[in-house]
């Protein structure tokens, strides 16, 4: 992985802030050309530093409120269950984010419904028809405090 300088650092923020800046702009923001901007923005997504473009959606505006935690724990921990749980979390559209997780529970995933029904659905559908799962545990946000995209990359 390339070493990030002051101006890879300036470019990597400015696009969190905005990803729809076009290379003049950007080039301008970080003191640079556009010709040698554009070249440090392919080589970072070449490098898999950026690893995409995105719109950040309001997802009560679009008909999925519920925000579900849940914290699944497994028989067993061997490689290939692991892998095999991995495997089907990575296809259900309905989790966001899904974390090996350290301490009483093996996997922590945030996952998106339209209603109590939906989350319910998921869960005896999906979640309960894999093998291995010993428990799930589940809390339901009341409220989102803060959620950031933006990475705190250093000066």
């Amino acid at each position: 992985m390339p070493k990030l300088d002051a101006i890879d650092r300036k470019i990597i923020r400015s696009l969190q802030e905005d990803g729809k800046i076009s290379i003049g702009e950007l080039a301008e923001k970080v003191g640079l050309s556009p010709s040698p901007c554009a070249r440090r923005v392919r080589l970072m997504e070449q490098a898999g530093i950026i690893k995409g473009y995105a719109a950040i959606i309001d997802q009560k505006k679009v008909g999925l409120p519920i925000s579900a935690f849940a914290s699944i724990k497994l028989e067993r921990q061997r490689e290939e269950d692991l892998d095999r749980f991995e495997d089907a979390v990575s296809r259900w559209p309905e989790v966001l984010d899904c974390y090996l997780m350290t301490g009483q529970r093996d996997y922590l995933m945030r996952v998106v419904a339209a209603d109590l029904e939906a989350y319910e659905r998921f869960i005896k559908d999906k979640l309960t028809r894999l093998d291995n799962i010993a428990s799930i545990e589940t809390s339901f946000a009341l409220g989102q405090v803060k959620r950031a995209e933006l990475l705190p990359i250093a000066r």
